[in-house]
């Protein structure tokens, strides 16, 4: 199944602010790893965060990290929504301040 990418407003931001070559290597990921399997965990690239609603996935792209939300529609047509492009650095303080864990 082909998978719609949307980007959030502030995931738009995110990417016009990197480096020309990060944004080709970021987008370039992003198209290559959701488009069609985004719920497809691995070890090192794709990782299902675990007690947290939003977002509930973040992707590994070298020192940068993608956050998506996967949803489907009644007809069972799949969107990622990709919610926020951080630094390595910044991630984990981003998830902390703006995911939300599952009750």
């Amino acid at each position: 199944m082909r998978y719609e990418i949307i980007f959030s407003p502030e995931a738009e931001e995110d990417i016009a602010a990197l480096k020309a070559s990060d944004r080709a290597k970021a987008l370039d990921a992003i198209e290559t790893f959701l488009r069609y399997e985004p719920e497809k965990t691995s070890k090192s690239r794709i990782k299902r965060l675990q007690k947290m609603q939003k977002p509930q996935y973040r992707l590994r792209i070298d020192d940068l990290r993608a956050f998506y939300d996967v949803s489907y529609t009644d007809d069972g047509d799949g969107a990622v929504e990709v919610l926020r492009i951080r630094e390595k650095s910044e991630a984990m303080r981003w998830l902390a301040e703006f995911g939300r864990k599952e009750e």
